[in-house]
């Protein structure tokens, strides 16, 4: 089974969609997210710098529309290919697996952007990524700064989330065998710190209709096979202040027979952690559209 996978937050580098505005099919359907998502996405994923694309109410909607936009250009995808996203990159699986409309989608998202931005600035938060060490022991390092686990990543790669004087804290001490790499993120995503924003977007998604998925469909909260688009619109409420289990999804995907993993733009990020959670498994990052015939390659093989 080949999988599509979707990136999340942290993925979009500046003018990576300009590539894409190529073909006047994309700038017309780009146009038509920046107006239900409220947002130049044009001008943002083409002009704009890092820091101004780094703010979570931008790099939400943008890393979405990258996500479809790729979909519509691999054409017509057989039923059998699963998908599955990270984090935001969820919202994208969600249009792939037929559960939301592209339209539902982009406006769900501008949503969980500005609800997680609002509650990032109650309180100055942060994220790093743990690479290595102990599961065990960083958990318990964790338990006493006061900070928790956000994405269990697979690979040895944790990233966690808190104050930002306790990340500090642990970049200073790290454990023994880790090493701890601050990330630009403006908050401590998929954590306590979101409890409002979970709040506003239970809100919205009261007015979402979904779909059941239409191809195997996993979820980050626990890396199972998702068969009601009902209960999938629920996750992605309860994600955004609980971790992304990105290790069980790449169990599921395993235990499912993955033979091949093609990641949709802004590529990059998952197929790296594939290489260490997946690995021998052949993966398709596409970043341009000159990707696409090798991810095309890899659906017909």
């Amino acid at each position: 089974m080949i999988v599509l996978v979707c990136p999340g937050q942290g993925s979009q580098t500046p003018g990576f969609l300009s590539p894409w505005l190529d073909d006047p099919a994309n700038r017309e359907l780009l146009e038509r997210y920046s107006d239900e998502a409220g947002l130049d996405l044009i001008r943002h994923g083409t002009e704009s710098d890092a820091d101004t694309i780094r703010d979570t109410r931008i790099a939400q909607p943008l890393i979405v529309a990258a996500g479809l936009v790729t979909l519509r250009a691999l054409g017509s995808i057989p039923h059998s290919v699963g998908i599955a996203g990270h984090s935001v990159g969820e919202i994208t699986a969600a249009v792939g697996a037929g559960v939301l409309s592209d339209t539902a989608a982009m406006r769900f998202v501008a949503a969980r952007a500005t609800a997680m931005a609002t509650a990032a600035a109650a309180v100055p938060t942060g994220m790093s990524a743990v690479l290595g060490g102990d599961a065990d022991a960083l958990l318990a390092r964790l338990d006493d700064l006061g900070l928790e686990p956000a994405n269990f990543n697979g690979g040895g790669q944790t990233v966690v989330a808190g104050e930002l004087a306790s990340l500090a804290e642990l970049a200073a001490t790290p454990l023994a065998g880790t090493r701890v790499v601050p990330l630009q993120v403006a908050g401590a995503f998929h954590t306590r710190y979101m409890a409002d924003a979970r709040i506003e977007l239970a809100s919205t998604a009261q007015s979402v209709t979904a779909s059941d998925p239409a191809r195997p469909l996993w979820t980050n909260a626990d890396g199972s096979r998702i068969e009601s688009g009902d209960r999938f619109v629920e996750l992605l409420v309860q994600q955004v202040a609980s971790p992304v289990r990105w290790d069980l999804t790449m169990a599921g995907m395993l235990d499912a027979g993955v033979t091949g993993i093609i990641e949709l733009a802004p590529a990059g990020a998952l197929t790296g952690l594939a290489r260490r959670g997946l690995k021998g498994i052949p993966a398709v990052g596409i970043k341009s559209p000159d990707d696409l015939q090798s991810a095309l390659d890899l659906l017909a093989a």
